[in-house]
């Protein structure tokens, strides 16, 4: 078995682009003046999160010569969605004390004042040591979702050379 240095090389690829994307929200306000957007919107975080899956699997099959099965498939965005998830505590940390450090403040204060959570309830969910818990659980979840999908497209079909010989 090969090391999984490529998948390494893109698990900090996703991390950058998770950074990035947060860098984006909050010069367009998503984390302060328009806070209340905040929900609806993150969710297109789903594409560059899917293009840097389907970037990192066509990189893999081009290491493997140009042919990559599922299986091969599944196994290298397995790796990468290992080290997302390890990653996931430094790229949080980073991004709520250095990207955007007023963004679980804003979004405690937000949620009070619109009565979706009480005071006690708003500090402890818009915590950096909640939402690292909720990213070292969603990661996994959300990677093999990512994978399976993206593995099924970018799978080459066997060729007749690959069947062997004819019984």
């Amino acid at each position: 078995m090969t090391k999984p240095l490529l998948e390494l090389k893109w698990a900090l690829v996703f991390a950058l682009a998770t950074l990035g994307w947060l860098l984006v929200e909050r010069v367009f306000g998503l984390h302060s003046a328009r806070i209340e957007l905040h929900a609806t919107l993150t969710i297109l975080y789903a594409i560059p999160a899917t293009a840097v899956y389907v970037l990192a699997l066509r990189d893999k099959r081009k290491s493997l010569g140009g042919a990559m099965t599922y299986l091969q498939g599944l196994v290298s965005g397995a790796w990468i969605t290992l080290f997302v998830t390890l990653l996931n505590p430094l790229t949080q940390t980073v991004a709520l004390m250095v990207v955007t450090p007023a963004f679980l403040e804003n979004m405690a204060a937000y949620s009070v004042s619109s009565g979706a959570l009480s005071l006690a309830e708003a500090e402890s969910y818009f915590s950096l040591g909640n939402y690292i818990k909720q990213g070292l659980a969603a990661s996994p979840v959300m990677g093999a979702v990512t994978t399976a999908i993206v593995a099924a497209f970018l799978r080459t079909r066997p060729t007749a050379d690959d069947a062997g010989p004819e019984a």
